[in-house]
């Protein structure tokens, strides 16, 4: 029962979130998926139902704490969207809390330039 509750909450809280967060072609919306071993990032442009850009430790040999996975993966969607001439993005955070892995995501995109 207590684990039902909890994703009906954290799915409650990704709805909230995303009735007021909207990616354009010039603002993209940058989301955080955070699973216990793996962590995915996307730039997605609400407006065309496209993504922009993508990184993800799927599929590699990401070493390390799950905290400097999230900071690699911060600074590898900083860079595509350099890339892809983009600067700016609105930040999805999926329902979770802005701490600990998330915010080493957040904070390693900033360093890369990325604004939010």
């Amino acid at each position: 029962m207590a684990e039902n509750k909890k994703l009906l909450n954290q799915a409650l809280r990704k709805n909230r979130v995303r009735a007021k967060v909207s990616g354009t072609a010039e603002r993209p919306r940058l989301t955080v998926t955070i699973s216990n071993m793996h962590v995915s990032a996307q730039l997605i442009d609400d407006v065309a139902g496209k993504t922009l850009a993508a990184a993800t430790t799927v599929g590699t040999k990401a070493k390390g704490t799950m905290s400097e996975k999230c900071a690699a993966i911060g600074t590898e969607i900083a860079k595509k969207a350099k890339k892809s001439k983009i600067s700016a993005v609105v930040f999805d955070r999926n329902g979770r809390q802005y701490a600990s892995r998330l915010k080493a995501l957040a904070d390693a995109a900033r360093q890369e330039g990325l604004e939010f």
